[in-house]
């Protein structure tokens, strides 16, 4: 028998962020999470406003760090600015890594979504931070494949040790990037 509500607001987050794994951002509906709980739709919507407000809050905690490795990033150029990028990012998406899986593939479209607009503005200065030179389409080339291989190769291997991963991206990272002094 369902349960009128749920016992708590991080039920509704686990069952969210286990649809969200398994049939993407777009392919899940409120009443999906609803049935993965064992409640109603309204029992969902007590606790959220809509599918986007359980969205942010499941990737708060990495949104949160982003925008500080945005303001870490801001207060140095050239190359330091691109270490502190690229280290960072790193970073972010080792410890996301389980996040990013959820949303692999649906990134471009959820920054469109309002709530989400200002990672967008943050995604192209970590962009030119990682190119070095941003007036260089191909650094800039080089600077967005290396962000999407990172976040690619994060969602995909979830169970490599963080040890393990950490080291074999900033080397790839290295590789690809032109270096800036």
């Amino acid at each position: 028998m369902a349960r009128a509500v749920p016992e708590t607001h991080d039920e509704i987050l686990a069952a969210a962020a286990r649809r969200f794994g398994v049939t993407g951002y777009r392919g899940t509906s409120l009443q999906d999470i609803a049935r993965e709980v064992g409640c109603s739709k309204a029992a969902v919507l007590y606790h959220f406003a809509n599918k986007e407000a359980i969205l942010t809050e499941l990737m708060a905690p990495a949104i949160d760090v982003l925008q500080a490795l945005d303001e870490r990033i801001a207060a140095h150029h050239g190359g330091a600015a691109q270490r502190v990028a690229a280290e960072g990012f790193v970073d972010l998406a080792v410890r996301f890594r389980r996040e990013i899986a959820l949303l692999r593939g649906e990134f471009p479209e959820l920054l469109q979504q309002p709530a989400f607009a200002h990672i967008q503005r943050i995604s192209e200065r970590l962009i030119d931070a990682l190119a070095g030179h941003p007036e260089r389409p191909a650094a800039r080339i080089a600077a967005l494949v290396v962000l999407a291989g990172i976040s690619e190769t994060c969602g995909e291997f979830i169970d490599v040790p963080d040890e393990e991963l950490r080291p074999a991206l900033l080397a790839l990272v290295r590789r690809a990037l032109e270096p800036v002094d």
